[in-house]
C-alpha cells in the first residue's frame, strides 16, 4: 500500500453502529442486544453473535470516496501509513561485561530476562491452554526452539505482508523464542514454554516495512481466531512518511500537516478497533494487547531527551504498553537508555538471549525485546487464573494482575514512575 490510499474501518451489519447517545434498546429489529462502547461508537448486536462478524476493513485510493465514507458515522477513514519494527538498539549506554550476552546466558542457564520475570519461586504453570498470537515479522519455524509446536505454527500462520511467508528479518523469530520458545543449547528463553496454540501473522515485510492496513487486517484475524494475548513490537512511522510526501514534490509544511493528520486519523482508527477487541462480552473473555513502548529516548545525551509512547502502544486504554529495563553495576533494575516514558509496565529488553533465524541464539535490546516477556508472563496469568477459577478468567483479570504484581522497589533510587510504570512484571509466584 502507498500514502495515496485510504482505510475505511467499517462498523457495519444490520445490528451495526449507533451514534454515541442512542439507546440499543431502540434500535430497529428488535431482539435482546448486547452493547459494546468505545470512544468512538456505540455498537449493539445480537448475543452470541461477535462484534467483529460485523467489522470490514476496505482501502481506496478514490480521493473522493474516502471523503464520503468519512461522512458516514459508521466509518472511520485514514490515510495509510507505513509501519515498520521497533527496531533493536545498539549497546551505547549499556552495562559493561565481561563475557557476551549468549556466553553469560549459557553459563547461568537461561537468559537474564527469563530468569528476573519468572522470580525466585514461580508457580508450576508454564502456559499451556492460552492461545498467543504474534504481529512481527513472522517466524522460522524450523528452529530447534520450535520444533515441539512446528505443525501448529504452520498451519495456522498468516501472512499480511508483501515478502516471503517465512522470516528473513529476524525479529519476530526473537521475539517468538522470548515467549514460548524451548531451550536451545542449554538456554532457556522462553517465558511460557507450555504454549503450543500460537497464531503467527507477518504484517511486516522483508524490507523491514508494512502498512496500518496489515496490522488492523491481523488483529482482527489474532481476535477471530481466539487469540488470549496479542504481542505487538512494532510503530506507525511519522517521520518515513512525512519523507515520502517530501519525496513526491510537497512542500515541507503540507507533508507534515498531511502526515500528522494521517497518524491523527489512524489513531482513531486503531483505538476502535483495539477496543472492540479488548472488550469482554458473554461470548468473549476479551484479549490482552500488548505493544512495544518504544526506543526514541535517548537518557544518556541528555535525561530530557525522552519521549512519550508510541502508536499503537499508545492507542487506547488498556494496551499493556511495556519499557525496558536492563541491570545496573550493583544488580538493581535501571530503565534503558532508549525506552520511551509513560509505559503501563517494564520488563527486561538489554541483552537479551532468544533464538537467532537459521538456528543458534543471539542477543537483541529494545522494548521489542521487553514486550514479549511481559506477553510470556501474561499467558502465565492467564493459566494460572483459569486454573484457579476453574475455567473463568477476563482479559481484565490478567491485566490488573500484570500491574498489581509489578516489581517497584528493584529499581534504582532515580527511576521514577514515569519512566518504569507500575513496574517490573513478574510471574505468578507459590
Amino acid at each position: 500500500m502507498s500514502d495515496n490510499d485510504f482505510i475505511i474501518l467499517d462498523i457495519a451489519g444490520d445490528f451495526g453502529p449507533l451514534r454515541v447517545g442512542r439507546s440499543p434498546e431502540n434500535h430497529p429489529g428488535g431482539g435482546p442486544f448486547e452493547t459494546l462502547s468505545t470512544k468512538e461508537i456505540l455498537v449493539a448486536r445480537p448475543r452470541g453473535i461477535p462484534v467483529f462478524d460485523y467489522i470490514s476493513i476496505d482501502t481506496t485510493n478514490d480521493r473522493r470516496a474516502a471523503q464520503d465514507a468519512s461522512r458516514d458515522p459508521r466509518k472511520i477513514v485514514a490515510r495509510s501509513m507505513p509501519v515498520t519494527l521497533i527496531e533493536p538498539v545498539g549497546d551505547e549506554g549499556f552495562v559493561a561485561s565481561d563475557s557476551d550476552p549468549v556466553t553469560a546466558s549459557k553459563a547461568a542457564g537461561a537468559s537474564w530476562g527469563v530468569a528476573d520475570v519468572l522470580g525466585a519461586s514461580p508457580r508450576e504453570i508454564d502456559g499451556a491452554g492460552v492461545k498467543v498470537a504474534i504481529l512481527d515479522t513472522g517466524i522460522d519455524a524450523n528452529h530447534p526452539a520450535f520444533v515441539r509446536i512446528q505443525h501448529n505454527i504452520l498451519s495456522t500462520r498468516q501472512n499480511f505482508s508483501d515478502g516471503h511467508d517465512d522470516d528473513i528479518n529476524g525479529h519476530g523469530t526473537h521475539c517468538a523464542g522470548t515467549i514460548f520458545g524451548n531451550d536451545v543449547d542449554g538456554v532457556r528463553m522462553g517465558v511460557a514454554r507450555g504454549i503450543s496454540d500460537v497464531l503467527i501473522g507477518k504484517v511486516i515485510g522483508d524490507d523491514g516495512f508494512g502498512s496500518t492496513k496489515a496490522v488492523l487486517d491481523a488483529l482482527k484475524w489474532a481476535h477471530s481466531n481466539g487469540a488470549n494475548v496479542i504481542s505487538m513490537s512494532l510503530g506507525f512511522d511519522f517521520p518515513k512518511m512525512q519523507k515520502n510526501l517530501m519525496a513526491k514534490g510537497h512542500p515541507p509544511e503540507l507533508a507534515t500537516s498531511i502526515a500528522l493528520k494521517a497518524y491523527r486519523d489512524n489513531l482513531r482508527q486503531f483505538e476502535t478497533l483495539a477496543s472492540l477487541l479488548m472488550q469482554e462480552s458473554e461470548d468473549s473473555p476479551g484479549t490482552v494487547l500488548v505493544a512495544a513502548a518504544g526506543n526514541e529516548s535517548r537518557r544518556k545525551q541528555s535525561p530530557d531527551f525522552v519521549i512519550d509512547v508510541t502508536i499503537p502502544a499508545a492507542a487506547a486504554r488498556g494496551i499493556i504498553s511495556v519499557g525496558a529495563t536492563q541491570t545496573s553495576e550493583n544488580g538493581r533494575l535501571q530503565v534503558a537508555p532508549f525506552s520511551n516514558i509513560n509505559p503501563q509496565v517494564s520488563a527486561p529488553g538489554v541483552a537479551i538471549v532468544s533464538a537467532a533465524i537459521a538456528g543458534g541464539l543471539r542477543a537483541d535490546s529494545g522494548t521489542s525485546m521487553a514486550c514479549p516477556h511481559v506477553a510470556g508472563v501474561a499467558a502465565l496469568w492467564w493459566a494460572w487464573i483459569n486454573e484457579r477459577n476453574h475455567g473463568q478468567v477476563r482479559a481484565t483479570d490478567v491485566a490488573a494482575q500484570l500491574t498489581a504484581t509489578a516489581r517497584d522497589r528493584v529499581f534504582e533510587a532515580n527511576v521514577t514512575f514515569s519512566d518504569r510504570g507500575a513496574g517490573a512484571v513478574m510471574a505468578p509466584q507459590r
